[in-house]
């Protein structure tokens, strides 16, 4: 397997993260040798914050029922009795003007239904991740993209906005995207105003990683190099 405690060595250097990397797995059936989640979560995001404190955990579908959203992405269907939780989520959300209903079949949602889904620290994951999410501010976002495009493996697809939990399924469909987060998301992981999200393939991650340094090293030779020219070509 690949060396992840060396991968995320390079990304925490080279990015200066202040939080750890997140690695998701999603699996038909739940590994023998990782314990289960114990307890409850607002959200299926909220597994990310207990990820990147050092948490090496998996769910069950089960344990994503109380976010609504995050089980449609997800596609986990909602038991009987709690299926109508998801309309009355959108209902709520179109009549504070959030978003329209035409928008919902266009968020991207997982292919199929995971048994399981494991969750760690990048450096400490017992399996092949499918995503990779790194959190950051907008300029260590801009040198991952830079790096993906580098790499031949960044998405065409726009920056995403909300629900934050549709960039595992985008990236896994298109590549490396970058999300700018949504509010529950801030208030269930802690993610500052000023920090963005970026989720990156596991099949790409070592592409990805290969080229932070040459991406690093190319930028700071550019910002002396603008750094120089706005001081003689600046009037004001």
């Amino acid at each position: 397997m690949t060396d992840y405690k060396r991968m995320e060595q390079r990304l925490s250097e080279g990015l200066g993260l202040a939080r750890r990397p997140v690695a998701v797995a999603f699996r038909e059936r739940a590994p023998s040798d990782v314990p289960k989640f114990s307890g409850t979560e607002p959200s299926g995001c909220s597994y990310w914050r207990l990820a990147a404190e050092g948490r090496t955990f998996y769910t069950v579908p089960s344990d994503h029922y109380n976010c609504p959203i995050g089980s449609y992405t997800h596609n986990i269907p909602l038991p009987p009795e709690r299926a109508p939780e998801l309309d009355q989520v959108l209902g709520f959300m179109t009549s504070v003007g959030y978003l329209r209903m035409e928008e919902v079949p266009t968020i991207p949602r997982l292919s199929s239904t995971p048994g399981a889904i494991v969750y760690a620290p990048l450096g400490e994951t017992p399996l092949d991740p499918d995503v990779v999410l790194l959190s950051g501010r907008p300029g260590k976002v801009m040198l991952v993209q830079e790096a993906a495009i580098r790499a031949g493996v960044t998405s065409q697809t726009n920056v995403l906005a909300r629900p934050t939990c549709m960039a595992l399924p985008a990236a896994m469909a298109h590549g490396l995207v970058a999300s700018t987060a949504c509010v529950g998301n801030r208030v269930y992981t802690g993610l500052d105003d000023d920090e963005l999200y970026v989720a990156i393939p596991g099949r790409d991650l070592t592409l990805v990683v290969d080229q932070l340094q040459t991406i690093g090293a190319a930028n700071a030779a550019l910002l002396q190099y603008h750094r120089d020219r706005r001081q003689k070509l600046a009037t004001e």
